[in-house]
């Protein structure tokens, strides 16, 4: 059964414009009680992660670990003094201790395809929805506007945040199965116990959430500009990719510490004794930034959009 069915008839009435905004937005009927309001965001939540679309980006998200850690056994043969020449610090301690793996797969998935992912949910949240025709009984639910996109928003940070736990997941798994684990060497050179390392890495996994928040934003933004799933999507993950070239050329260094990404990789301060915090409160104050802006933007434009289908 498609969402427009399983909602009541008396609701499934044509919406066509701002005017037709449901009882509780205009303040002339009850208004949806809490239950509802998280009933709302269940029943998105069931709808994303039930697609395929969405099993097949968490698919290869898990994917990405397993295919370094293989790579590094075989290159390695397990051996741990072979590791890590001429590579990046956390491939080189792969073969001394799995719990590297975590931070190695955070760091290759973080520049493409974790905010990829979220662009391509985050842009297809609104407009998906219009060129499914749901979207006016999604709001005359009655979910109101405001509602439905704070609703949208919040289902696109759960699946930030299980997009990144499902790498971390998978990372450590592997990096257990095929390498030792036990105390780390962190990037200060001193030592830290395991639990101390695995706490850390679940952190590092929350700040990563933290800082695709800025694209989610981005996506929900571009999703209520156009009535095309695809279109959204594809702009958002344009944009993404625009941004991150950007942010390479030397000669826009004066810009680069206001683009999005500028400040992703920053995570990897905190496996530093002491932790280094200056650019992880910079990056998390960015992504705030963003979400500011843009989910202001987002709720400008929804607020005033034409509904029609």
């Amino acid at each position: 059964m498609s969402r427009a069915e399983s909602l009541p008839k008396r609701d499934a009435e044509p919406a066509t414009g701002p005017a037709t905004e449901p009882a509780a937005e205009s303040g002339t009927g009850r208004r949806p009680s809490p239950l509802w309001t998280f009933g709302l965001f269940r029943d998105e939540l069931v709808t994303t992660f039930r697609r395929w679309r969405t099993i097949a980006l968490l698919g290869v998200l898990a994917a990405v670990p397993v295919l370094i850690g293989v790579a590094v056994r075989i290159e390695t043969k397990g051996d741990s003094a072979a590791g890590g020449a001429g590579g990046p610090a956390f491939i080189a301690q792969i073969t001394n201790n799995g719990l590297f793996l975590v931070f190695t797969g955070l760091a290759a998935t973080l520049p493409f395809f974790l905010p990829m992912a979220i662009g391509v949910i985050a842009g297809d949240a609104i407009a998906g929805e219009a060129n499914a025709g749901t979207l006016r009984y999604l709001l005359v639910a009655p979910a109101g506007r405001t509602r439905l996109l704070l609703t949208k928003y919040a289902t696109t940070m759960t699946f930030c945040l299980v997009a990144t736990l499902v790498v971390a997941v998978s990372a450590f798994a592997v990096g257990a199965l095929l390498f030792p684990l036990g105390e780390l060497t962190t990037i200060s050179g001193t030592r830290i116990g395991f639990a101390e390392g695995l706490g850390r890495a679940l952190l590092i996994a929350l700040v990563v959430a933290a800082s695709l928040t800025g694209v989610a934003a981005l996506g929900l933004f571009v999703s209520t500009l156009t009535n095309s799933g695809i279109a959204a999507m594809a702009t958002t993950v344009g944009l993404l990719i625009t941004v991150q070239i950007l942010d390479q050329i030397p000669q826009l260094h004066a810009l680069q510490p206001y683009f999005f990404s500028h400040y992703w990789l920053s995570f990897a301060d905190l496996m530093r004794e002491p932790v280094y915090w200056d650019d992880l409160v910079r990056d998390l104050g960015l992504q705030g930034l963003y979400v500011a802006v843009f989910g202001s933007a987002a709720w400008a434009r929804f607020a005033a959009k034409d509904i029609t289908a």
